[in-house]
């Protein structure tokens, strides 16, 4: 829905993200205090997207699930939990994903993120309205074609819900490079999705 004010279109904020906000200051909060309730809130808000987020670069659930624990691990001991919380333990979780990455490497294996098979399923938003709903198989393979630079900022942002500025947190890089990034991948997939168009 949107609003106006002074004739500027005002996007109106979604009552779920209020919510999610709330839930994650109250984390924030237990977290700090110490409170034994946080690691069962940390599992309720985080372990499902962290999973999918994981298995996104490892390919591999079971390899996913225990970077989870181990985030998990990490941010329950952790002495200081700060306010950009949801960008921390996605950054948390992406480094410790690079580093099984990089070992798989050394060992002959390829650094290269896997496709998901089911990366389909969960596109939302604009991803979904570049191309029909028979074409997602290819979105997937177009998606897997791209340097891994895009495909974690699309990932990121279309997948996993992040906002720019968590993106370049969890990235450490600058906003305008996440967004050029997002652009550019975005044109990417759209001009092959306009090539499989013309082919069919």
């Amino acid at each position: 829905m949107r609003g106006l004010s002074r004739g500027v279109p005002v996007r109106q904020e979604n009552p779920r993200d209020a919510d999610q906000r709330e839930v994650t200051r109250t984390l924030i909060h237990q977290l700090r205090q110490g409170d034994d309730q946080a690691g069962k809130l940390l599992d309720a808000l985080y372990r499902c997207r962290l999973l999918r987020f994981c298995n996104g670069y490892l390919g591999d659930r079971e390899e996913a699930e225990d970077v989870v624990q181990e985030v998990f691990c990490r941010v329950l001991t952790s002495g200081a939990v700060p306010e950009c919380f949801r960008a921390w333990i996605y950054q948390i979780a992406r480094n410790r994903c690079l580093d099984l990455l990089r070992i798989e490497k050394r060992r002959g294996g390829s650094e290269e993120l896997p496709m998901d098979a089911q990366l389909a399923a969960r596109l939302t938003g604009n991803l979904t309205r570049i191309v029909r709903l028979e074409q997602q198989r290819r979105l997937v393979h177009a998606l897997a074609s791209l340097p891994l630079h895009q495909q974690e900022v699309i990932r990121l942002r279309y997948i996993e819900g992040l906002s720019r500025a968590e993106i370049a947190r969890v990235l450490e890089i600058e906003e305008s490079v996440v967004k050029s990034r997002i652009y550019e991948g975005l044109e990417v997939l759209r001009r092959q999705a306009a090539r499989a168009d013309l082919r069919d």
